[in-house]
């Protein structure tokens, strides 16, 4: 059968950097293909063009004949007027779905995309349910591709493990933008990175993220091998043409053109593998004071809904908290209290001395109209960074930015660019307490790994809301969960947040209490395990791959000694036995067998090592 999307030769650029030259793929039936690369290298746009709303400079898209596509962009916006059951009802009037199929699609797909109210205004709902009602849409008209564009951003963690399950289990195939690296391990079965250092512009493999990650380092390992060999090829072509060879012969002039071509390619190969990374470094206060805020009792209500009550809970110098919930629990809202914005309904919020306290708006608030250059140094031409002053020139390159974006207005930067602004903004503020809301929004994958270095170094408290699990996991060592019931726990990590969580949820199906602030408290073992968080976070001193690796080692080793079981048992057969060259076969097997086995309890060791 065909490919149902087939991309050949496309190329597009805005102003003269080229995004991306000559990009060619299929997406076939049951393909989930994640795709990455850095900010500024054309994921959205190559989106666009697929989707068939942007025209590439060249090449084209065909499509398998009767297909259907449909597609969520990044910013999910309605009509003032829509509603959750018109927004669905228009959706099946541009995918033409048969009038007696609607009412069955339309309760399945809301249903579980856990919307109740079919009436609600859509523009009146959060980020993340419009996000869903947009997902929903796409859903209900049965597309045979399916291509999204950051969807993660603006869900909750409830919310992305609904469209994990969604996309998990799905018949179409889709292309999904993310950066979102453990929503990426989960779902997809091809990864596709956008990026100059490649020689075709792009890398595709076969398989999930920890699959891309392996590839992408040995292609990496190879591509620096040629570099090296053509660096001592060009040192050794440079030395003779500095004798100053001369072309009389057709062999000396052959060796001269020869020599040129290998300068250029090596010229060519420098220019793409040269990498830049965002400089990221939060500056804290250095207070000596170990205990900065404390929550007494604290009680907080919206639109008459408790969004927690009698909250008891304290932050210290270290603490990096991360706070999670689902939409519209008052994550956001406790940050505003923490900051000082609002106030509690009922109890105290008691904040050291003096507390600096630095945060980061999920909505990105910034004056568009400003140039960069006044975002960044809003009173001169420089900046003063750890009491050193710095130019703003190389104040912005330290965040990617060039000279020339110092003239652009905020307004026409990306979401990552944004967000790079704010982080620069941020650094340059001592902070004894951090509090960012979703800060991940829009970040690439590289800029995501050095934000999290950066988090784990900073020497005051943290209070970091992220859809980003990974980030979550390998940051915080506490763990502060809101129920949406006006519940609050804490927890030594994210994995155990879930299982409090799916345990209320359960309990409230059958009526009974849930258990944390408002019904039973947690066990002993629980609140041991949260009061001394560093076995949870000893976890996240292994990488993303070390991690994943670490997470399953005991089922891969369980799974080698089956496999050296077995090779045991079939040399005991009386067929083997008998015969030598088979006996010889067989012990050779077990041999590679019983290496496996030990050479993964090394690596276990190895791992284990590490977390300590």
């Amino acid at each position: 059968m065909p490919p149902i999307l087939s991309a050949q030769s496309l190329s597009k650029r805005y102003g003269v950097a080229p995004l991306f030259q000559n990009i060619s793929f299929t997406v076939s039936e049951g393909e989930r293909i994640g795709l990455i690369g850095p900010n500024g290298s054309g994921k959205s746009t190559l989106i666009e063009i697929l989707a068939g709303r942007v025209k590439p400079d060249t090449g084209d898209v065909a499509h398998r004949k009767r297909a259907r596509l449909s597609s969520v962009v990044q910013v999910s916006e309605f009509a003032s007027s829509e509603t959750v059951r018109s927004v669905i009802e228009k959706a099946f009037r541009e995918g033409k779905v048969p009038e007696h199929e609607r009412a069955g699609r339309s309760a399945e797909v809301l249903g579980r995309a856990g919307f109740e109210d079919h009436d609600a205004v859509a523009n009146s709902l959060s980020g993340g349910w419009r996000k869903r009602l947009a997902i929903a849409a796409a859903l209900v008209q049965e597309p045979d591709i399916l291509l999204l564009d950051e969807p993660t951003n603006h869900l909750d963690l409830e919310g992305i493990e609904w469209l994990e399950s969604v996309l998990q289990y799905a018949s179409f195939a889709c292309v999904v933008v993310s950066h979102d690296r453990y929503f990426l391990e989960n779902i997809a079965n091809a990864m596709v990175e956008l990026s100059r250092s490649y020689e075709d512009g792009f890398l595709r493999v076969v398989g999930n993220y920890s699959k891309f990650l392996e590839a992408k380092e040995n292609y990496l390992h190879a591509q620096q091998k040629h570099q090296d060999a053509l660096e001592n090829r060009v040192h050794n072509e440079l030395e003779w043409l500095r004798r100053g060879p001369k072309a009389r012969t057709s062999k000396a002039k052959a060796r001269i053109d020869k020599a040129n071509e290998l300068i250029g390619e090596l010229a060519d190969m420098n220019s793409r593998t040269r990498t830049t990374s965002a400089n990221i470094n939060f500056s804290a206060t250095n207070r000596q004071t170990r205990q900065l805020i404390h929550l007494d009792d604290v009680v907080f209500s919206f639109a008459g809904r408790a969004l927690f009550e009698k909250v008891q809970f304290g932050i210290t110098s270290g603490m990096r908290v991360g706070l999670v919930g689902p939409n519209g629990s008052g994550k956001s809202t406790l940050l505003r209290l923490l900051l000082g914005e609002l106030q509690p309904a009922n109890g105290k919020i008691r904040k050291a001395d003096n507390l600096r306290v630095v945060y980061f708006d999920q909505n990105r608030r910034l004056n568009p109209d400003v140039l960069l250059r006044r975002a960044l140094a809003p009173d001169s031409d420089s900046v003063i960074y750890q009491e050193r002053v710095i130019h703003v020139a190389s104040w912005a390159a330290r965040f990617l930015f060039t000279g020339e974006d110092l003239n652009r207005p905020v307004g026409r930067l990306s979401g990552g660019e944004r967000a790079r602004v704010l982080i620069a903004q941020l650094m340059l503020q001592p902070a004894d307490v951090l509090l960012l809301d979703e800060p991940t929004n829009d970040l690439d994958i590289p800029t995501l790994e050095i934000l999290e270095e950066s988090l784990l170094e900073f020497s005051g408290a943290l209070v970091l809301v992220t859809h980003d699990r990974f980030l979550l996991d390998r940051v915080s060592n506490i763990v502060f969960g809101l129920d949406g019931f006006g519940g609050a726990e804490r927890f030594a990590d994210y994995f155990q947040w879930e299982e409090w969580k799916g345990q209320n949820q359960r309990l409230r199906a059958r009526g009974l209490a849930p258990g944390g602030t408002n019904g039973s408290a947690p066990s002993r073992e629980e609140h041991a395990s949260a009061a001394n968080p560093s076995q949870a976070a000893s976890r996240k001193k292994l990488t993303y791959k070390e991690a994943r690796e670490f997470e399953l080692m005991e089922k891969t080793i369980h799974e080698a000694e089956a496999n050296l079981q077995e090779k045991l048992a079939a040399l005991r057969e009386p067929e083997i036995a008998s015969d030598p060259s088979k006996l010889h076969a067989a012990s050779v097997e077990l041999e590679r067998a019983q290496k496996a086995v030990d050479t993964l309890y090394a690596r276990w060791a190895e791992l284990e090592g590490k977390t300590r």
